[in-house]
């Protein structure tokens, strides 16, 4: 089926249809900022008056050079690095790093930051942006804190006044609806050797599903199945997840599929510091998309906004033309195909609660003001100690206004290895969106008919 612009705005004002007022979270005079001196999803529209831009609505001009089907080329192909930030002036810089991008630069002698031009291309179709400014006057925490009230879809908080209302954002961004991607992970070697790990994933939100019910799917923010299709030993296995918006009050609701023994078996390890799937222990469950789950076993700071070189505009990782042995070298990916931008972050911090267990004692978050996107994280052990580093690398799907990631990074600092999820290029396939699912396919019984060997 063919997936545009329109059929976006017809889900979104499916949605817009259920929604019920209640009290405001902010105050009327700083919800009228939003559209005028705020974007509509809550930005700062002036930039910084030099290396910041004012935000105009986005890039939504498809470059020329774009084939279709969702293989993003690079609208500023001719663009230069304005500099690059290595060892020999990473101090001159370091405020507008984390310390995680520090002690990367200082690890590797071939790591370094390419800072190129600032574009504030991010958008979001035109019914998320203004279903947000009506959200900012009726979703509000639940008491716990661990989930929404009055929620469908759109950025919750447009004017977050606490850390977890910016994590929520995040956890909530608009991702397209109904789509399907086929993806590579790997987890390298020190010496750089790899093999990958292919998936083919569905993420639903429910109500852009055929036979969509609200009393169906209640407490549901998306339902989400992830089939592995190579190598041979791990293939048809699945996975299978409903997320759920408080999993407080109801848990994560998992289950595996596992082909060997062809029997479907409940997955309360796929949540907070549970080992990730088939990432050689290199990553939780938690650190998927940066961040994922409840934020219940962290205490949620909002420390402000700050000006940060982070990963974005990276449509040349996305490049078809690229293997994946172009991009995973020893320590980390290659660095010459990277783009860092100067944009504006929410930098907040997460602490573990007393009483609680992770083995991430603090993650500090910096997330992008334009998308709600988080861009980068540091996470530190039960000592104290910088332990692993994750980013982000940032593209517009400018054909369908919506911020994604071309794929994500999470290195540790103390082992050399490292781990790197989404990656597409040699997939050809890589995205499909306007899928068509109904709610019969994402159940348990589901699964065996999804795992073939």
């Amino acid at each position: 089926m063919q997936f545009n612009k329109t059929l976006i705005a017809a889900g979104v004002m499916a949605c817009a249809l259920t929604a019920a007022p209640l009290q405001a979270a902010v105050p009327a005079s700083e919800i009228a900022k939003l559209g005028d001196s705020l974007t509509p999803i809550g930005a700062e529209r002036a930039g910084n008056g030099n290396e910041i831009p004012a935000w105009t609505g986005g890039l939504r001009e498809v470059p020329a050079s774009y084939p279709g089907n969702h293989f993003y080329t690079n609208p500023f192909p001719d663009e230069q690095p304005l500099f690059r930030i290595d060892r020999s002036n990473v101090d001159e810089h370091k405020h507008r790093l984390s310390p995680g991008q520090v002690a990367m630069i200082q690890r590797y002698d071939s790591y370094f930051i390419p800072v190129y031009p600032t574009h504030r291309t991010a958008v979001y179709p035109q019914n998320i942006m203004d279903r947000t400014k009506q959200n900012a006057t009726t979703v509000t925490l639940e008491p716990s804190g661990n989930g929404l009230v009055n929620y469908e879809i759109g950025v919750p908080f447009p004017i977050p006044q606490s850390g977890v209302e910016v994590i929520f954002n995040h956890l909530t961004r608009y991702r397209g609806g109904a789509i399907a991607r086929n993806v590579a992970q790997v987890t390298p070697q020190p010496n750089g050797n790899f093999s990958p790990v292919k998936f083919t994933e569905e993420i639903v939100t429910p109500t852009f599903l055929e036979d969509y019910k609200p009393e169906d799917h209640e407490n549901v923010l998306f339902y989400f199945k992830q089939t592995t299709t190579s190598p041979s030993r791990l293939a048809g296995n699945v996975l299978l997840v409903h997320e759920t918006i408080d999993q407080v009050a109801e848990a994560r609701r998992a289950w595996i599929f596992n082909s060997g023994q062809r029997r479907v078996r409940r997955a309360p390890q796929v949540a907070y510091d549970g080992p990730g799937t088939a990432a050689d222990g290199q990553r939780t469950s938690d650190n998927l998309d940066l961040y994922n789950g409840a934020p219940d076993r962290y205490n949620w700071e909002l420390i402000g906004k700050k000006e940060m070189y982070i990963p974005y505009n990276a449509y040349d990782l996305a490049d078809r033309k690229l293997k994946y042995s172009d991009i995973i070298k020893a320590g980390h990916i290659n660095q010459e195909l990277t783009r860092y931008e100067l944009h504006r972050v929410w930098h907040v911090r997460a602490t573990l609660k007393d009483g609680e267990r992770h083995i991430y004692a603090q993650r500090d978050f910096y997330v992008d003001e334009d998308t709600w996107q988080i861009a980068i994280v540091d996470h530190y052990d039960g000592r104290g100690e910088l332990w692993r580093v994750a980013e982000a690398h940032m593209i517009q799907s400018y054909d369908l206004d919506i911020p994604a990631y071309a794929f994500e990074t999470l290195y540790d600092l103390l082992s050399g290895r490292y781990l790197v999820m989404g990656l597409t290029n040699e997939e050809d396939t890589p995205y499909t969106f306007g899928i068509t699912r109904r709610s019969q396919d994402f159940t348990p019984a589901a699964l065996r008919r999804a795992g073939v060997r």
